[in-house]
């Protein structure tokens, strides 16, 4: 699917940054997963595997000072967005050098420097933050525009309600960005919700697509043609990526709730490969993106192990303020 206008050259190249961004996201929550599985992660974890390509794909729409705000699963959101590896893994280990200094670990990793407002452990809360974000870029008429991440079992908070509403009433330069996998933590998301995105959007006068979330260029070019409008101050849209959540909702969910024949989706990962294939990509180029990768990965790990253990006492110099009387 290649993109309308593109020469051959900035097409290849943008389609190896897609592949090269893909990687990297599975090969850290691969990682992660062994971490957490050998203790060395404290907490729970949520991956993303399989859902890679809607990070990449929303990204690369995206410029440095526009803003988002994550999920419970944003490990993909935190590193697509730019955030270093080094920190990113620093910050899951519990070690001071990590971007939130240990304090946030996977479900609060934050990186503002990247425009990243952080994951977020409560279902819905980014998207509060992303449309207060947005109410800032409009009054300071920056530009910039703020994206929410949200899974379909968010779809039955008020707060999503409330948000489209504001963001509708005001114009806000926001999208919303639904990663429909089907599931509602443990239940199946058509159990829990009684409307459509695609009428829910127009009910509230809101842009809406729909792309295949497994398809990162299909999510590059439905994002495009949205984020492009939202910015020209068309007010907020609205994008829903079907996908599948390969793992439990959390790293050691037995997952007795879920049919053991349940088809998972296409891999992010090969549909990416089959476009470069296209391309003249070989196997060969391909893994030696791997080797790469794979070695980026294991330095930051090493790097994050070596680092100081984080100081919690410190973390009262952030939260509190001690008052002269």
């Amino acid at each position: 699917m290649p993109r309308q206008g593109a020469n051959a050259g900035d097409q290849l190249a943008q389609l190896l940054r897609h592949y090269e961004q893909l990687l990297t996201v599975r090969r850290c929550e691969e990682r992660l997963q062994r971490l957490f599985a050998e203790g060395e992660v404290p907490g729970f974890i949520h991956l993303s595997i399989g859902q890679e390509a809607i990070s990449v794909g929303v990204m690369s729409a995206l410029s440095d000072s526009d803003t988002i705000a994550s999920t419970h699963r944003g490990h993909g959101h935190a590193l697509a967005k730019g955030m270093p590896l080094e920190g990113f893994f620093a910050e899951l280990l519990a070690r001071d050098s990590g971007v939130c200094r240990g304090r946030g670990g996977s479900m609060h990793v934050a990186d503002m420097s990247v425009g990243m407002l952080g994951a977020n452990g409560i279902v819905g809360a980014g998207l509060s933050i992303a449309t207060g974000s947005a109410l800032a870029h409009k009054l300071k008429r920056s530009g910039n525009i703020a994206v929410s991440f949200f899974g379909d079992g968010a779809l039955a908070e008020g707060l999503l309600h409330e948000c489209g509403n504001v963001a509708a009433l005001m114009k806000l330069p926001i999208l919303l960005v639904c990663e429909a996998n089907g599931w509602s933590e443990f239940s199946p998301a058509d159990r829990q919700i009684a409307f459509n995105l695609a009428d829910w959007s127009k009910a509230y006068g809101i842009e809406y697509r729909k792309a295949d979330g497994n398809d990162v260029l299909a999510v590059a070019e439905a994002a495009e043609v949205l984020i492009h409008a939202v910015r020209d101050g068309e007010g907020p849209a609205l994008l829903e990526c079907t996908t599948s959540r390969w793992r439990g909702h959390f790293e050691g969910d037995a997952q007795k709730y879920r049919p053991q024949d349940e088809v998972q989706g296409r891999d992010p990962l090969e549909v990416a490969a089959a476009y470069l294939a296209r391309e003249g990509v070989g196997e060969q180029h391909l893994s030696q993106i791997s080797a790469r990768i794979d070695a980026e990965v294991e330095a930051a790990i090493a790097a994050a192990r070596a680092a100081p253990p984080a100081n919690y006492e410190s973390g009262f110099a952030d939260v509190y303020t001690l008052s002269a009387g």
